[in-house]
């Protein structure tokens, strides 16, 4: 990420989420390995069989992963999105996952949304340009 951004600090979490946040952060530091088609692949492999997020179930997860890493609460947007999303999938659900660009000047974000709105980040996420979007499937009627 080239966004200045300063470190961000997460709502209390119990001890079972903190766990939960470590692994996924951990599991995100080895995703985030993977060349960017590798990675969506294996995002939309994990996003199998979960419902939509709510806002409130995306925000939980990213304070799970912010609270744990350093890394996540700062500048590693990357890993703290995947990290996010995958805190969320544990608890069945999935947000949409996206990486976006601007060009004037150059700036990369990762990030996760809900019913697009970007989830706990600063308004000008909006301004990005999408290159990636793994989104939330939607629940299918009888």
């Amino acid at each position: 990420m080239t966004m200045p951004v300063t470190l961000e600090y997460g709502a209390e979490v119990n001890a079972w989420n903190r766990l939960l946040g470590r692994i996924c952060v951990l599991a995100a530091f080895a995703l985030i390995k993977l060349r960017p088609a590798r990675l969506r692949r294996a995002m939309e492999l994990v996003r199998t069989g979960a419902r939509p997020a709510t806002e409130a179930e995306a925000l939980a997860a990213r304070s799970a992963v912010v609270v744990v890493s350093v890394t996540c609460a700062g500048q590693g947007c990357l890993p703290r999105s995947v990290a996010t999303a995958l805190r969320c999938r544990l608890s069945g659900v999935w947000p949409a996952w996206c990486t976006g660009a601007l060009t004037e000047p150059f700036r990369a974000h990762a990030w996760v949304e809900v019913d697009g709105k970007p989830v706990g980040e600063l308004d000008d996420v909006r301004h990005f340009r999408k290159l990636i979007e793994v989104p939330a499937k939607k629940a299918v009627s009888p």
